[in-house]
């Protein structure tokens, strides 16, 4: 049994990438999982000024020491103008000042979605690179294109062909911890 930590990239409380982790983790079965709803957790925008002179923000550090006790994290991000959102990049940002390697050798399943036909994926490169920069292995990838079409809250994803590439992911991914 793998210790999981699911949260989206995203501090909006109608976030369509935190609907898409919770039916994601909702899928799991036989794994210790703790989901993260990121539009409750405040972090200050990141300067060395800010750094130097108060340290690092509390809420980081019990973040981070989330992240260190996960197995492995089940992320997706959102996407503002083609890049990850101010909020999660400022969160990267903060993780790798206070430890250059915070996601040694831990497994992710990085997702993205969005309203548009491309799932978030401009942020969804930006973040598979940064997380290699830092020690994360991306083992797993899926982008759920066109969310407000293929998506449902009560049913999860609609689309037939969509839910089984993002089921047969999950499964290889969890077969891998």
């Amino acid at each position: 049994m793998a210790s999981l930590l699911a949260f989206a990239g995203s501090n909006s409380a109608s976030s369509i990438n935190f609907q898409l982790v919770r039916y994601t983790t909702s899928l799991i079965e036989g794994h210790e999982i703790e989901v993260l709803n990121m539009a409750s957790e405040t972090f200050p925008m990141y300067s060395e000024d800010r750094e130097k002179q108060l340290g690092y923000p509390e809420a980081l550090v019990k973040f981070q020491k989330k992240i260190e006790k996960a197995d492995a994290l089940i992320l997706s991000v959102n996407e503002h103008n083609g890049g990850p959102s101010a909020y999660f990049k400022n969160l990267l940002d903060w993780l790798s000042r206070s430890n250059r390697n915070y996601l040694d050798k831990t497994k992710v399943f990085l997702m993205s979605t969005s309203p548009g036909q491309r799932g978030a994926i401009g942020a969804h490169e930006y973040v598979k690179y940064a997380f290699s920069r830092v020690g994360g292995e991306v083992t797993a990838s899926y982008s759920l294109p066109s969310f407000n079409t293929n998506f449902e809250e009560n049913s999860g994803i609609v689309n037939a062909a969509l839910k089984k590439e993002h089921k047969s992911i999950l499964d290889n991914f969890l077969l891998d911890l």
